[in-house]
Parts: structure tokens; C-alpha cells; sequence
């Protein structure tokens, strides 16, 4: 790679970074604005900070959100991790092989679709049962857990195929029932593919706005719809310091998470040069 080539490729990462997080950075200034501008600063304050937590409605909003990413990440986590045990211990290849084209349709469909067909589906239920308030939060979180399978079932599966069997089979040879010995021997070894398949489908519900006004009830608002209804008027300032905490612990979850990557990484690499020795 020439000098030139070398130049334009950084030039072009640096356009990249800009374009990318260049809003951020002007929500998260504008957050700490003195006024209701959205161009011009006028003093550095804290009133939207104060604002936001002031206001009942949006905090719980944010309530609601974080409750229903919390519980549909652990259990799409759980259902997740099972399935993916199951789909890897298939033997027929064709049968893996559709039941993973099956896996993938969720993360192809648009999520319009998604979401008006799972809203059809509840209304039919619960006409069934003779129930005008169908939707709510129980519909909500089938409907989160539905679209987050797909990504921690992506996320683990490939961390189950470098795993030996060899090994899970020999701890069986030695005394230790299938459960214990998956627990013992099979689980820390795919542990990372867990947790970022867990941090994953936390943060896409966190995000989701399109499945969850199909499917949400009344009675129950996550954030993204309350923003989405105060965009008939004007968004305040207050919620640019609401997305500007939510990126600054979305970013620190992600340090925390290449932080724990990199320990897990380095744990076999020890592990191969005490071998060696």
C-alpha cells in the first residue's frame, strides 16, 4: 500500500467516524444548552437534566422500556441458549439447515410486517377469548423475544461449534452427569457468546420502535413511542439529555462487554504456552 492509498483510506475512516457520531456529539452538547435552541448555544445548564427527571411521564416510559428489555433479553437469552444446543446436536443436515433458514427469517423480514402480523395475531387470540384488551405487556415482550431470538441464537452457535465435544463427552467418561458436565465444562466456554448475544437483544429492545407500536397496549408506553408522539409537536431539549445518558451507558456497556472479551480471549492463550511448559 502506497503512501497516497494509505492517506485516502484514513481520510475516508475519518469521514466514516464523523458521519457516524458527529450528531451524538451535538445532541449531547446541546443537552447542556441554556435554551430551547437547537443551533445556537447560549450557556452551559443543567435545567434539561433536571427537567427530565422531573417529568412523571417520560420517566416512566423509560421505566417500562428498561423493565421490558431487561425481561425479554433474559429470556430470549435462556430460550436462545437451549435452542441453540438443540440445533447444533442435530445430526441431519437438511433439517439443521431449514430449521436455521427458519431462525433467520425474523432478522430478514421488515419489521412493519413483523409487527402488523404478530398485532393481527393477538387481536385473533384474544377474540378467541372474548378479550377487548388484548395487547399490553404480555403481548409486547412475546413480541420483543420473538425478534431477539434470532440474534443470540446467531451470537451463540458459532462459540458451540469451536467448542471440542470431545470434551463434554470425556467429562462424562469421568463421573460427571450430562447437566453438571455441560454446566461445568460446555457453559464457560461459550459464556462470551451468551452474554453478547444478551447485551444484544437488550439493546434492541431498547431501540425498537416499529414492532412495539403494533403490538403495545394503552396501558403500557415504552420510550421510543412516547418520543415518537411528542414529534407531532416539538422535541425538547429534555430528551436530547435522555438519549445522551442512554448512549453514555449503551457505550459504557460495551466497553465493559470488549473488556471481558479480551480477558476470555487471553484465557486460552495461557492456557496453550502452560501446556507447552
Amino acid at each position: 500500500m502506497t503512501a497516497k492509498t494509505s492517506r485516502l483510506a484514513k481520510l475516508y475512516l475519518a469521514l466514516v467516524f464523523i458521519f457516524l457520531y458527529a450528531p451524538m456529539v451535538v445532541m449531547t452538547v446541546f443537552s447542556f444548552n441554556g435554551n430551547e435552541s437547537t443551533y445556537t448555544m447560549h450557556g452551559f445548564s443543567l435545567q434539561w437534566y433536571e427537567r427530565l427527571f422531573s417529568d412523571t411521564v417520560t420517566m416512566n416510559a423509560l421505566k417500562n422500556t428498561v423493565i421490558l428489555a431487561v425481561v425479554s433479553a433474559l429470556i430470549s437469552t435462556v430460550l436462545g441458549t437451549l435452542a441453540t444446543i438443540g440445533i447444533n446436536s442435530m445430526k441431519s443436515k437438511r433439517v439443521k439447515s431449514a430449521l436455521m433458514t427458519t431462525t433467520n427469517i425474523p432478522m430478514m423480514n421488515p419489521e412493519i410486517v413483523t409487527g402488523i402480523s404478530m398485532m393481527l395475531l393477538f387481536v385473533f387470540i384474544g377474540r378467541m377469548f372474548s378479550k377487548s384488551d388484548t395487547l399490553g405487556f404480555g403481548t409486547i415482550l412475546i413480541a420483543h423475544i420473538t425478534f431477539q431470538l434470532p440474534y443470540v441464537i446467531l451470537s451463540i452457535l458459532p462459540k458451540l461449534r469451536q467448542t471440542d465435544p470431545r470434551i463434554f463427552e470425556a467429562a462424562q467418561d469421568l463421573g460427571c452427569p450430562p447437566a453438571n458436565a455441560f454446566i461445568k465444562v460446555v457453559l464457560p466456554q461459550i459464556m462470551p457468546g451468551i452474554v453478547s448475544g444478551a447485551i444484544m437483544a437488550f439493546t434492541l429492545s431498547l431501540d425498537d420502535f416499529i414492532i412495539s407500536y403494533f403490538t403495545n397496549g394503552p396501558d403500557f408506553q415504552t420510550l421510543p413511542i412516547h418520543i415518537f408522539s411528542m414529534t407531532k409537536k416539538r422535541v425538547k431539549p429534555d430528551m436530547y439529555a435522555l438519549s445522551t445518558l442512554i448512549f453514555v451507558a449503551i457505550f459504557i456497556l460495551l466497553i465493559l462487554m470488549n473488556i471481558a472479551q479480551a480477558k476470555s480471549d487471553k484465557k486460552p492463550k495461557k492456557s496453550k504456552e502452560d501446556a507447552e511448559i
